[in-house]
């Protein structure tokens, strides 16, 4: 019997917001042509309710509904990352630190390996050969300049080394390219890269799925920058203490998530492109025309649950998945890599208002003093282990902070950057590694769009390297006495303000 537990199923996952009060089923006719997709970006702009669209115009064959914005913030600033801590069972109180410890333990635990069961959910109907038509499908269009219909923008891509050791689970864009298949991005250095290279040499198309809808707790995984070599499907084990149930597919020697909402079978060329976007990325743009050949994938059968949800990502400006997860995610792992080079580092996160471009480092200055290094050597042994590590690979700017800042809290981050990182002296700058070219300077600024544009900017104060700070922050914390400070907020509310939270 399959596990119904939130984080170990989308089905339930979607009824535990409607109880968390997260929720907002709307049953009248929603258009797939940019309606249900403007929906959502405003709900992540305005980190309101996920919206679930029961009537989605253009539904076949009960293909589908739609739930935007399965992991945006929440308005509550006691569950502002509510939608998140679902995914991984904790409470939806739980802190950003909490939530990337919780994603960060399976690396202390061996690897729970998937339960293969002969069947599932996702087997409930099926779709093949002449009854599918991709182009009929009520696939969203996100945005009005986009190059076409990104049904794929939550979803987890299934791909397998040759010699079936590796099998990896990862989030990639792909949108209709006809009726049988989808155009996606496959850039180095991911994974799902690395493995079709694996299978050009072996001169065959790669066996492929694409599942929607598939247990929290693997999307979360699949958004990881995970080591090279690591199967997301023992690591969510690890994570979760549970071992995932998963079924075979028809067509391939592939297995996925038996709870899956919906599966596409098929194969990923390693010859054939056809042009792929543009499309409103995680920095918040679209260029218009801008469309580029991708390897296309061939979809041979389609198998779901009844009434299946499809889980869709209205990206663009702040604050939609590809922020909270791929930007939070990616500086765990920072923060994990830099502890076990033994590096005085703490904390990692990624503030939302840099678009996730940054990582700001919480330093422990008291080890880094102990480590008696200059602020250059520090700052380049920082970038060189970061910027060369695939965890670093979408970031391009770290930001090192001292003990006193909160790097979980964007305004503590840029008062730092603001007022103690001095502009070229301060900064170590990294133009012989690789860029994400997804950033538009990278790709429609000046330089190479593949390499360099990448700065280590040091926020510590040269008496954090001596002898500690000599300062104190001129704020409520720490610019009046206790007792002071007691009175005040034992009177707040009586004086005739908001209840501070």
């Amino acid at each position: 019997m399959a596990s119904t537990e939130p984080h170990l199923c989308f089905r339930s996952f979607v009824e535990a917001l409607k109880a968390d009060n997260d929720l907002v089923e709307i049953n009248t006719p929603v258009d797939p042509n940019l309606e249900a997709a403007a929906i959502t970006r405003l709900v992540c702009e305005t980190d309101d309710k996920a919206p679930l669209f029961n009537n989605v115009i253009g539904t076949k064959n009960g293909l589908f509904r739609i739930l935007g914005a399965p992991a945006s913030l929440r308005k509550s600033p006691k569950e502002r990352y509510g939608r998140l801590a679902r995914h991984l069972a904790l409470p939806p109180t739980a802190s950003m630190r909490e939530i990337l410890d919780k994603m960060l333990s399976a690396s202390d635990h061996p690897a729970i390996p998937p339960t293969i069961v002969q069947s599932g959910p996702c087997k409930e109907n099926s779709l093949e050969g002449d009854d599918i038509d991709l182009t009929e499908l009520p696939a969203p269009l996100v945005h009005k300049s986009d190059g076409g219909k990104y049904i794929q923008t939550f979803g987890m891509h299934i791909v397998q080394s040759p010699d079936g050791k590796w099998t990896n689970w990862s989030i990639a864009r792909a949108m209709v390219h006809d009726k049988r298949t989808l155009t996606g991005l496959v850039i180095p250095p991911q994974h799902i890269w690395q493995i079709q290279q694996m299978w050009k040499k072996e001169g065959r198309d790669v066996p492929w799925a694409l599942a929607f809808g598939v247990p929290p707790a693997a999307i979360m995984a699949s958004s990881m920058p995970i080591p090279d070599g690591v199967t997301e499907a023992g690591y969510v084990g690890a994570m979760t203490g549970t071992s995932l149930e998963v079924v075979k597919c028809d067509t391939n020697d592939l297995y996925v998530p038996a709870n899956s909402e919906i599966v596409f079978e098929g194969t990923m060329s390693i010859t054939e492109t056809g042009p792929e976007g543009p499309f409103g990325e995680m920095h918040g743009y679209v260029f218009p025309g801008d469309s580029h050949l991708c390897p296309k994938y061939t979809v041979s059968k389609i198998t779901y649950r009844n009434n299946p949800i499809l889980p869709m990502s209205s990206c663009g400006r702040l604050t939609d998945e590809t922020h909270t997860m791929i930007g939070s995610l990616s500086a765990a792992e920072i923060r994990k890599i830099c502890q076990q080079h033994n590096l005085p580092i703490t904390d990692a996160f990624s503030p939302f208002e840099s678009q996730v471009t940054w990582v700001a480092l919480r330093v422990d200055t008291a080890k880094l003093r102990a480590m008696k290094t200059t602020p250059k050597e520090f700052a380049k042994r920082i970038g060189d282990l970061i910027f060369n590590h695939k965890a670093g690979f979408c970031v391009h700017r770290i930001v090192l902070c001292g003990d006193d800042i909160d790097v979980y809290d964007g305004k503590d981050v840029m008062w730092a950057f603001s007022t103690r990182c001095r502009p070229g002296m301060d900064e170590t700058f990294f133009e012989d590694v690789r860029g994400f070219a997804l950033i538009p300077y990278m790709s429609h600024g000046n330089g190479p769009r593949n390499k360099g544009g990448k700065v280590v900017s040091d926020a510590l104060l040269p008496s954090e390297y001596t002898t500690g700070a000599d300062w104190e922050a001129a704020d409520f914390e720490h610019s009046f006495p206790e007792e002071v400070k007691a009175r005040v907020l034992a009177n707040w509310e009586g004086m005739g303000f908001q209840s501070r939270g």
